[in-house]
């Protein structure tokens, strides 16, 4: 079954002025309140963005790619260019703050796919605004849309900003990842 291709309204509680304090970036420049995200799928207009969220994201984890990866990545997220990978954005107003990419796969532990939920991220201005719950949500719908209950997600154990709000919408678990040597 094809994602909905609907866009969500996802409503979110301006912040207090204590939990702005805790975000030096947002305590010195802070955007007007956001109450209503859009979170929708990637669309071929987009791509500018896209690139620069993701450019971001990677930038983040002192990592890159090569420029063909762009492409090619931007290619399999839109609709139907690979039709177990997804990606969705949220906007404030006209403007594109975060982007989460997942991707359905088997398990042999499991009859139905499960969703690994690759890259999320939100622009550092609007951290603490709803944005990353949004995105984690609307893979969760994704998700249950398809007959996949199963959403899993990895981070540096460093990252601590993102692990108060996972810890609050998942559960973490004992496995530790090993790559190839």
């Amino acid at each position: 079954m094809a994602p909905d291709p609907r866009p969500t309204l996802v409503k979110t509680a301006p912040l207090s002025q204590d939990a702005i304090a805790g975000f030096p970036l947002l305590s010195r420049e802070r955007p007007p309140s956001v109450t209503d995200l859009l979170v929708r799928p990637l669309r071929p207009e987009d791509a500018a963005s896209w690139r620069r969220l993701w450019a971001a994201y990677l930038d983040f984890y002192e990592t890159s790619v090569p420029a063909e990866t762009y492409d090619i990545t931007f290619a399999r997220l839109l609709h139907g260019g690979d039709p177990n990978m997804g990606c969705r954005l949220a906007l404030s107003g006209v403007k594109v703050v975060g982007l989460v990419h997942f991707i359905f796969h088997r398990h042999c532990w499991r009859p139905e796919n499960v969703c690994y939920l690759q890259d999320l991220y939100a622009d550092p201005a609007m951290r603490g605004r709803g944005v990353g719950r949004a995105l984690i949500e609307a893979v969760y719908a994704v998700a249950d849309s398809r007959g996949t209950p199963s959403v899993y997600w990895l981070t540096q154990d460093s990252n601590e900003t993102a692990r108060q709000l996972y810890d609050r919408i998942g559960q973490p678990t004992p496995f530790v990842k090993y790559v190839r040597g």
